[in-house]
C-alpha cells in the first residue's frame, strides 16, 4: 500500500515539474515539442511521458558525450560566472555550446534523427550561446553582468524543456 501511494506521489510530482518546466519554457516564447511526431519517436515508456527519440547505438553515445560536454560547460560557466571571470565563461560557451562547438558531420547526422522540436531546442540552445558569449564578454568591458546571467537562465531553461519533452532510447 505505501508503494502505491509513493508511486502516485512521485508521479503527480513529475507531473507538477513538467508542468512548470514547460510554463517556464513557454514564457521564454520557446514552442513545446509534440510528443508524437512521424519519424523517428515511438510511444513514451510507462510512466515517462518523454518522446523518445531513436539513435543508431554509435551516434547515441556521441549524442549523449555531447550532452554531457553541454552540462560540464554550463557547470563551469556558472562556476566562472559566480567568481567574476566572464572571459573565461565566454570562452568555455564558445568551447562547449557555441555554434563552433557543434562537429560538422556529427551535427548533420544527429539532426536527422531528431524530431523538428528537439532541433529547433537544440539550435535555440546554441543561438543563445553566442548571446551570451557576446554579453559576458561586454559585461567584462561594462561591469554589467544582469544580461549575461539573464541570458544563461534562459540557456539552462532550454536545456531543462528539451530534456523534459525528450528521451533518447
Amino acid at each position: 500500500m505505501r508503494t502505491g501511494r509513493y508511486k502516485t506521489f512521485v508521479r503527480g510530482a513529475a507531473s507538477f515539474m513538467l508542468i512548470g518546466i514547460c510554463g517556464a519554457a513557454l514564457a521564454q516564447n520557446m514552442p513545446m515539442p509534440m510528443p508524437m511526431q512521424a519519424g523517428a519517436m515511438s510511444p513514451p515508456a510507462a510512466g515517462d511521458a518523454r518522446a523518445q527519440v531513436h539513435f543508431p547505438p554509435e551516434l547515441r553515445r556521441e549524442v549523449l558525450a555531447t550532452m554531457r560536454m553541454h552540462l560540464q560547460g554550463l557547470a563551469e560557466i556558472q562556476q566562472a560566472m559566480s567568481q567574476g571571470r566572464y572571459d573565461d565563461a565566454a570562452r568555455l560557451a564558445s568551447m562547449t555550446l557555441g555554434m563552433s562547438s557543434m562537429h560538422g558531420d556529427q551535427a548533420r547526422q544527429e539532426a536527422r534523427y531528431m524530431p523538428p522540436g528537439m532541433r529547433e531546442l537544440g539550435a535555440r540552445l546554441h543561438m543563445q550561446a553566442g548571446e551570451f558569449i557576446l554579453a559576458a564578454q561586454d559585461a567584462t568591458a561594462t561591469g554589467d553582468h544582469h544580461k549575461p546571467q539573464r541570458i544563461f537562465g534562459h540557456m539552462m531553461q532550454t536545456c531543462v524543456a528539451c530534456h523534459a519533452a525528450y528521451r533518447l532510447q
